[in-house]
């Protein structure tokens, strides 16, 4: 297959559309105008209802009279991103139960609701390796520290997602577990050595590539050992060439968000997306300036900068990704293993997640201290309140009893650090001494930050799955219970 030349560089784009709060699309008219004018190549989608984005993806196709690669952010399963969807445990956690089976599974039925909804691509999985307690953004969203134990969750999701129906993208190639600053803030460089990349970090994307992954996600962080100019993966021809003749990789590449500080350190967004089609990726994510992005990419086709040879090469692998996500969806799910439900996994994880203490007894009623680290940044985390919600019908919350304090710490891109902030601390340093239970929904090495003597649970994350769950486990423990 080879690109067709008449298609406009617009393909290459993939802008971004966020839902609004009450999960509708309808702000967003004069984005998608814009980009189908322009002849995107697609959308990445933020939030959103079953329903709303099930319409939206539906009325995107309709409008631009041809296929479309609809995206989004599926790590944790399809709800993740759109309300009523299934949500699965964080990678750390779902590969802490120890059974691949239930890695397949979850990106089984991450790829089967996304294509339900109307999405053909799930950015996931998270490949990076989990080595710094002080890297402020992959934590819990990797499946652990060891290379091969990541690589064989990376391949079963992989597998699982795309026998599905949906395409997976394995990120961020060649790996963002060394970086100790957020490339949403600054350009992370890396600076382990040559052999060190190829042997861990790079491992789970060559188990990718293997099992047939569709796309790569470039990372926008500098690796001095394979590239001397210091130039950030994405629009490092060395690296981007080395993914393709080392992993022999010819399936998508395409960049991590173009509004990311760490893209927008060679020169801005315009001169970025130049750069990396030069280097040899396909698609650029979330440009903020789809228009001036899409003149940038002519202007150099023009000049030579981009040879036209690149750009076909860049439609071929498009168009073929197309088709692939254009297949009809297999009838049989996965099968769960031995979890039957997320929430199974979910109860599953919680009853082996006591990282400090022993037998947790809780007296009613049941006080509820909220310690959020997450508030604050462009974008709000999801409510902290399910544990209350869940828990209010049984009649076991008040004072006088035992204080339960729930503390919330996920990796989050405006933070730029890992584990709490001070805020967070002085409020732990007030509240946790007193406390019969500490959960926390965060990283398990958080535990060490978390003062005092009190049992500590770990619950992973603040989303609902998880939130659900420990409310379901704290009931189990109350005093006068069975």
């Amino acid at each position: 297959m080879t690109g067709d030349p008449s298609a406009p560089l617009g393909r290459l784009l993939l802008p971004a559309l966020r839902a609004a709060p009450n999960g509708g699309f309808d702000h967003e008219a004069a984005t998608i105008e814009q980009a189908l004018r322009l002849g995107a190549g697609g959308f990445i989608l933020f939030g959103g209802t079953a329903e709303s984005v099930r319409a939206l993806t539906a009325e995107l196709v309709r409008r631009a009279g041809r296929p479309l690669l609809l995206a989004s952010d599926l790590e944790r399963g399809a709800g993740q991103q759109i309300a009523g969807l299934s949500e699965f445990p964080p990678p750390l956690a779902l590969a802490a139960l120890g059974d691949l089976r239930a890695v397949r599974w979850a990106g089984a039925v991450t790829g089967r609701e996304a294509r339900a909804a109307g999405l053909n691509w799930a950015f996931a999985p998270v490949a990076d390796l989990d080595l710094l307690p002080e890297n402020p953004i992959v934590q819990t969203r990797a499946f652990g520290s060891d290379p091969e134990a990541v690589a064989a969750c990376v391949r079963e999701w992989v597998i699982g997602c795309q026998a599905a129906g949906a395409l997976a993208c394995a990120k961020h190639y060649p790996g963002h577990g060394r970086t100790t600053v957020d490339s949403h803030v600054a350009l992370p460089v890396v600076d382990a050595a040559a052999p060190v990349l190829e042997r861990e970090d790079e491992l789970p994307f060559a188990r990718a590539a293997e099992a047939g992954v569709a796309a790569m996600m470039t990372a926008h962080v500098a690796y001095p050992a394979w590239d001397p100019s210091g130039q950030a993966a994405t629009v490092s021809p060395r690296i981007v060439g080395r993914l393709r003749r080392k992993l022999g990789f010819d399936g998508l590449v395409v960049t991590d968000a173009l509004i990311m500080e760490g893209a927008l350190a060679d020169g801005g967004e315009v001169r970025a997306a130049v750069n990396a089609v030069r280097a040899g990726v396909d698609l650029l994510l979330y440009p903020e300036a789809p228009a001036a992005v899409a003149a940038a990419l002519e202007a150099a086709v023009r000049a030579g900068e981009i040879p036209p040879a690149r750009v076909a090469e860049a439609l071929r692998r498009y168009e073929r990704a197309l088709a692939a996500a254009g297949a009809p969806p297999p009838p049989a799910p996965c099968e769960p293993g031995p979890f039957e439900s997320p929430a199974r996994l979910a109860d599953a994880l919680l009853e082996r997640g006591v990282l400090r203490g022993g037998a947790v007894r809780l007296e009613p009623p049941i006080e509820l201290v909220v310690v959020d680290d997450d508030l604050g940044g462009p974008f709000p985390p999801g409510p902290s309140d399910r544990v209350e919600v869940a828990l209010a019908p049984r009649g076991v919350l008040g004072r006088g009893g035992s204080r339960v304090v729930l503390a919330f710490a996920e990796p989050r891109a405006w933070k730029g650090r890992s584990g709490f902030g001070p805020e967070a601390r002085a409020a732990l340093a007030h509240h946790a001494p007193t406390a019969a239970l500490v959960v926390l929904f965060g990283h398990p090495r958080l535990g060490a930050e978390i003062p005092g003597d009190a049992p500590v649970l770990l619950a992973w994350h603040r989303q609902r799955l998880m939130q659900e769950a420990a409310a379901r486990w704290i009931a189990a423990r109350l005093r006068g219970t069975a």
